[in-house]
């Protein structure tokens, strides 16, 4: 079972107040239903779904829809559930402010004045166009999926009212809202009221948001390690360099020691390498000091290297 199925399950399973109950049958209906000849349609492969429309439908008109479930065996065998409502199409179109135009549904902006409404109203269009990727297989993404670009636009102003970041993109000439921030995808369950999914992508999430943490210190670290390395590779050349030209007495006493440590501990940092002559030495020196006769040893270097042009 995929996570949107446990999603959509978790959703129907929770009980709303009747006033959510018209606006969540006005987005089910205006996007997933036929009529034709005084008939409504609806067709759904998931049963919480069906269930849910059938108990809203018969709470809010005092009426059953006659149910048809089919076997449909093409690439996998799963049922199909089948709504129709043959009484009461005109009073229950109305009541729920949707009418017909252009042989399609269309529903009055203003009906959705209500925070709740809108709540409600955004919760039944993901029941019948939404879906959202488990957390555990790779990015987040929730998207709305439309057959027309004008329910399209409608769904994503919705959405930014209620100060969701969505986009509109096209596949297949129909045209999908999506969200791909773990925040707003968090947000958007929660909204829904379906606890025990938001626990599983918070605790998904977090993880993940750990695992990427540790990873990037790893390879922060591994960074860090190749650059010490090669800078004490460059330094071990410097120190052959000045012992090769005997140029290693021209040093003061101190530079000498740390060019000593540098040769017995070719892959220390200045930090490691700093507190090794410290604990071994007495002379108390900090990152910066080591950094500081590394520079007096280079400048020899130049100096004997423009000598030698001269």
């Amino acid at each position: 079972m995929t996570f949107s199925t446990k999603l959509k399950e978790e959703i129907c399973s929770e009980d709303i107040e009747r006033v959510s109950m018209f606006s969540e049958l006005s987005a089910i209906i205006r996007y997933d239903a036929t009529i034709k000849e005084n008939m409504i349609t609806l067709v759904f492969e998931n049963a919480s779904v069906a269930r849910r429309v059938f108990k809203d439908i018969k709470s809010c008109f005092n009426y059953s829809p006659h149910i048809i479930v089919r076997n449909q065996k093409r690439l996998r065998a799963k049922q199909i559930y089948i709504l129709e409502i043959h009484d009461k199409t005109k009073e229950i179109l109305e009541r729920l402010n949707i009418y017909k135009d252009q042989k399609k549904l269309v529903m009055k902006r203003e009906y959705l004045g209500d925070p709740e409404e809108m709540v409600a109203y955004v919760r039944g269009t993901f029941l019948v166009t939404g879906s959202v990727s488990d957390p555990t297989t790779g990015g987040y993404h929730l998207e709305y999926v439309f057959s027309d670009l004008e329910d399209a636009r409608f769904m994503s102003k919705l959405l930014q009212e209620m100060k969701f970041d969505s986009k509109i993109a096209e596949r297949n000439n129909r045209y999908l809202i999506y969200m791909k921030s773990s925040e707003e995808i968090s947000d958007m369950i929660r909204m829904f009221g379906a606890s025990n999914s938001l626990f599983y992508f918070e605790d998904v999430r977090i993880y993940r948001d750990h695992k990427n943490m540790v990873n990037r210190l790893n390879n922060c670290e591994i960074a860090n390690q190749e650059k010490t390395t090669k800078t004490g590779m460059d330094q071990l050349e410097l120190i052959e360099y000045l012992k090769e030209h005997d140029l290693v007495d021209l040093l003061d006493e101190k530079t000498q020691i740390v060019l000593k440590y540098r040769e017995k501990y070719p892959e220390s940092s200045y930090q490691e390498l700093a507190s090794i002559i410290t604990m071994e030495t007495g002379y108390h020196i900090g990152k910066s000091g080591v950094n500081h006769h590394f520079i007096k040893m280079k400048k020899l270097k130049t100096q004997h290297e423009e000598s030698l042009k001269k």
